[in-house]
C-alpha cells in the first residue's frame, strides 16, 4: 500500500469513469496516477508509459495501490480515449489553480498549439489545443481542443468558461480579438489585453486613428515605458505606450480603457535594423510598465510552454490517433511541464524528468508541486 496519499488525488475524486464495471481491472486512480508519473519521468506515449510502469512498479507503489499491477498500453490508450476531455482538463485545472492561488498569480495567456503529427480536421490540419497558461508561475490552468471543422475562435470561449478570471488579466493574440470574447472576460470578472490586427479592420482603423491623435498631441497624458536587451550579437529595444480612454472605438467592444502600442527595434550584427509595431486594446487601467510585462509574458508562452512541449516532451512528433486520447495526453504533458517548472533549481526540463525517474523523493516533490513533502 502507498505510504502516503498524494495531495492531487482529491481533485479527481468526482471524475466520471467511462468504463463499465466488468472492465475495471485497474482503478481509474491507478491508471491516471501511473500516466502522470510516467510522463513526468520521461514517457511520451502509451507504450512508454507501460514500460516505465513495469520498470518502476515498486517505486509507484509508494504513491499508488496498484493491486492488479501495471495496466497495458492498450488499457492506458482505451481509458484516455474514453475519458471526457473537458472534465479531465477541469480536474487538472482546479489543481493548478490552487497552486496559482498560493502564488498570487494573475496574468493568464490564452494561446493555441498545433500537434503536427496528430492528424485532425481542424483549421491547422491536425490536433490543435488551446491552453490557458499562468505566465508568471508557468502553470497550466486549462485546455480546450479545437473541434473538427473549426477554429481557435470557437475553442477560446469554452476554455474561458472553465476559468476563474476574477482579478486576472487575460492576454490573447489577434485570433481571439472578438467582441464576444472580450465581453465574456469582463462578465467573468477579468481584464483583457488583446492584440489588434487586420482581422478586425474597423477596430484596427480606430486604434490607428487614436494613435495618430496621441502622436499629434505629443502623447500628452499617455504612459510610456522603454527597455533594451543585448546578447548573442543582437540588441532589442522596446517602447510601450498606453493611450488612456481612446475615442472612436466601434460599438460592441466592452470597456476599452486603453490602447497599447508596442514598438520594437531589433539590430542584429551585420544586418539592417528591423522595426515592428503591435497594437492592443485593454480594459485595464495599468500603466505602460505593467503592460510591457504582460505583453512579454504572452510572447513567452512560445518558449515557456510550446517550445518545452516539442523539445522536452516530443509533442509535435506524437502520433496518437484518437483525438480524445491525444487531447487528454496533451493535458497530462502540460501539467507535467507545469509541475517540473515549479522546481526552483536551475536545469533543463529534460534533466528534471530524468531526475524524477531516478529519484523517488524528487518525484514526490514534483507531484506535490514542491509544497512540503
Amino acid at each position: 500500500m502507498p505510504d502516503q496519499e498524494l495531495g492531487y488525488v482529491r481533485y479527481f475524486a468526482e471524475l466520471p469513469d467511462p468504463r463499465s464495471d466488468r472492465t475495471k481491472k485497474h482503478s481509474l486512480h491507478d491508471i491516471l496516477g501511473v500516466t502522470l508519473c510516467a510522463v513526468v519521468c520521461g514517457a511520451d506515449n502509451f507504450e512508454e508509459i507501460e514500460r516505465f510502469g513495469q520498470a518502476r512498479a515498486e517505486v509507484l507503489r509508494q504513491f499508488l495501490p496498484l493491486p492488479n499491477g501495471i495496466p497495458s498500453h492498450d488499457t492506458f490508450n482505451r481509458v484516455l480515449s474514453a475519458l471526457d476531455r473537458k472534465a479531465f482538463a477541469a480536474c487538472f485545472g482546479r489543481w493548478m489553480a490552487d497552486l496559482c492561488e498560493a502564488k498570487g498569480v494573475k496574468p493568464i495567456a490564452i494561446d493555441g498549439k498545433a500537434c503536427r503529427s496528430a492528424e485532425g480536421d481542424t483549421f491547422s490540419g491536425c490536433l490543435h489545443l488551446v491552453s490557458a497558461w499562468a505566465t508568471e508561475s508557468g502553470l497550466i490552468l486549462g485546455q480546450e481542443a479545437v473541434a473538427d471543422g473549426s477554429h481557435e475562435i470557437t475553442a477560446i470561449p469554452e476554455l474561458l468558461k472553465a476559468l476563474d478570471l476574477r482579478k486576472s488579466i487575460v492576454t490573447i493574440d489577434a485570433a481571439g480579438c472578438q467582441t464576444a470574447i472580450v465581453d465574456q472576460i469582463r462578465t467573468q470578472g477579468g481584464d483583457y489585453l488583446v492584440a489588434v490586427k487586420g482581422n478586425q479592420p474597423e477596430l484596427l482603423a480606430a486604434v490607428e486613428a487614436a494613435v495618430a491623435r496621441a502622436c499629434e498631441a505629443e502623447f500628452a497624458g499617455c504612459s510610456t515605458s522603454e527597455s533594451a536587451e543585448s546578447g548573442h550579437g543582437r540588441t532589442d529595444e522596446r517602447y510601450v505606450t498606453v493611450i488612456p480612454k481612446p475615442k472612436g472605438i466601434p460599438a460592441g467592444w466592452t470597456d476599452v480603457r486603453g490602447v497599447v502600442v508596442v514598438h520594437r527595434e531589433r539590430l542584429v550584427r551585420g544586418k539592417s535594423p528591423t522595426h515592428t509595431t503591435h497594437y492592443y486594446i485593454t480594459s485595464s487601467r495599468a500603466g505602460a510598465g505593467t503592460m510591457a510585462e504582460r505583453v512579454r509574458g504572452h510572447w513567452g508562452v512560445e518558449n515557456g510552454l510550446h517550445w518545452c512541449l516539442d523539445v522536452s516532451f516530443g509533442e509535435d512528433a506524437n502520433r496518437t490517433r484518437d483525438k480524445n486520447a491525444g487531447a487528454n495526453l496533451g493535458m497530462v504533458r502540460r501539467v507535467a511541464a507545469s509541475l517540473l517548472k515549479q522546481d526552483p533549481k536551475r536545469g533543463s526540463i529534460k534533466a528534471k524528468r530524468l531526475t524524477a525517474a531516478w529519484d523517488p523523493g524528487y518525484l514526490r516533490q514534483v507531484l506535490n508541486g514542491f509544497k512540503g513533502n
